[in-house]
Parts: structure tokens; sequence; C-alpha cells
């Protein structure tokens, strides 16, 4: 991982600057690794308390998990395409995508590394494939590399917002305007480490358009499109709106009896094949027990 220090986060301790950088990995963890000589600051070891300059060269080397390789699992898929450069999934809630600190096994990668031949190896040891995620309690459309070249392509549409996301999220409230813009610069919470927030520093700038589908008594289902990729974007966006979404306990929604994951689901995924060039898009239905709950509520 490299990274050239900005003018905004000149002064930043080198343990803080690196976590701003990766949010799946904590400051403890760069710490560790600074400590460990795996971080260079324009090619010479800092201490963990060093203040990066503006225009200094970060490099950090993230050795390969001391658990080794990833093992395949056989797992239930559900495939909505597959060729030899990508496969599409429709993946379920409950769902990890990759093994972190308190999933080793039993994730999506371990299903896939049973599935296939081979992934992308780009994402390294825990990540192989993965262009972008779903949070675990998020349902719906994925898309996976298969190969490097395939995962270069679809990172860069990506980055380059070519990639079209449509979700479906159900909201406490009545929302006022039928469409609009939600935007802010988001970054992990000051105080609690596992939210992402406004109110964090050095922040990544965050939008999303939504438009309401339809009304109900008390709630708003909304259509939601990410123009950004930003940890828990839809959900921090929602929720700072005075909107958080259904079953969302983390972001201020209320635990329903009758729903036992938070409504938000990845309903539509349109990008360019990498190899073919040509348009692509991949829709998934709301889940069984999404569509049961909603089908409960009063329509205004």
């Amino acid at each position: 991982m490299e990274s050239i220090v900005s003018s905004s986060e000149a002064g930043l301790r080198l343990d803080l600057f690196l976590s701003t950088k990766d949010p799946d990995h904590s400051r403890s963890f760069f710490k560790k690794l600074i400590e460990e000589g795996n971080v260079l600051v324009n090619g010479f070891q800092k201490k963990v308390n060093y203040s990066v300059r503006e225009g200094e060269e970060i490099s950090c080397t993230i050795p390969p998990s001391k658990k080794g390789m990833i093992e395949p699992e056989e797992m239930p898929l559900t495939i909505l395409y597959e060729d030899e450069d990508l496969i599409v999934l429709d993946k379920p809630a409950g769902l990890v995508v990759h093994p972190a600190a308190g999933h080793q096994s039993g994730t999506l990668v371990n299903a896939l590394l049973h599935h296939c031949r081979g992934l992308s190896v780009i994402g390294g040891v825990e990540r192989p494939g993965i262009v972008h995620r779903l949070d675990k309690e998020t349902s719906g459309v994925l898309v996976v590399a298969k190969n490097d070249f395939s995962h270069h392509s679809l990172s860069q549409q990506f980055k380059e917002h070519q990639v079209q996301k449509v979700y479906l999220a159900l909201v406490q409230g009545e929302v006022k305007k039928e469409e609009g813009v939600l935007a802010s610069s988001l970054g992990r919470h000051p105080v609690h480490r596992k939210k992402i927030s406004s109110r964090g520093r050095h922040g990544k700038e965050a939008v999303s358009h939504y438009k309401v589908s339809k009304r109900f008594k008390g709630y708003t289902l909304v259509e939601v499109k990410p123009q950004t990729g930003r940890t828990h974007q839809i959900r921090v966006h929602l929720s700072e709106a005075g909107y958080p979404i259904a079953g969302d306990s983390l972001y201020g929604g209320k635990k329903s009896p009758f729903l036992n994951r938070f409504f938000l689901h990845a309903t539509s995924l349109s990008f360019d094949h990498p190899r073919e060039g040509k348009r692509m898009q991949f829709k998934s239905p709301l889940p069984p027990e999404l569509d049961q709950f909603i089908n409960s509520l009063q329509v205004k």
C-alpha cells in the first residue's frame, strides 16, 4: 500500500495516517507493522509516533496471514452469471464476504475457492477476487474477479464511477422529499470504532442519490444509487438524514421481532465486461424475509 501525504493529513501520527487509508485494519494493527519494519517513509523506517509531512511517500507492506492460505469450503452459492473472467452472485444476508478478525471460515471467499479453480490475487491472501463488498447483513448482487485482468478492469470502473449499483432500503419514518442527494465526508467514528460517521476526521467524499419507491405507515421504501462506495455509506447517509434503515441497530434502527436483519438489498448491478466491453446488468429480487416484512406493512 503506497500513499502520498496531503496537506490536510500533514501532522498525523504515522499509525493514525495508515489507519485512515485502510479502515479494514485497526490502528494497533498498523502500529505493529511499523514496529516490525514493514512501513517506510521516503524509504526509511520511522517510529510509531512519527508525524508525517506533506509530500512524503508512505509505503506499507502487509504480510500474508500467519494462518496461511484460506481453506476452500463447500457451501451453496446462488450464481447469476459466470465465465472465465468473473462470477456474479446473489449474496444472502448473514454471509461475510471475506475472512477477517472473528471470521476466518464460512465466508463467501471460502465458498468461491471451492467452486472456482482460481481467483484474482490482487486483493491479497484474505481477499482474492474481491473488487467490492456488501456488509454481512446486506443481501444482493456482487461481482467477483477470477483473474488479475478482470480485477484491474472492474476496479478501474468502480474508481471512475462507471459501475451502477442500485439498492432498496426500508427506512424508519416518512421521507419528505420524493428524491434527493445525500453528500458528506465519511470516516471512522471518533469514538465508536465499528461505526462510520460524517464527524470522523480525514473522511472521504461520499455521495448517494435516493428516490422514494413506496410509502407505508411509519416507513418509506427508497431506491438508493451510491455514486461512491464508502464503508457503510448508505446506512450512515440515511441514518444521519434522520431515516435509519429498519433493523439497523448500529445506526439507530429499531429491531423488529418480524425482521432478523436490517432492510438493505443490492437489487441491481451494471458494469462493462472486462474483456468483451459489453454492458451487463444483473438483478436480484427482494429475498423472502424482506418481501414478507414489507407485505405486512400498511400502505399509505
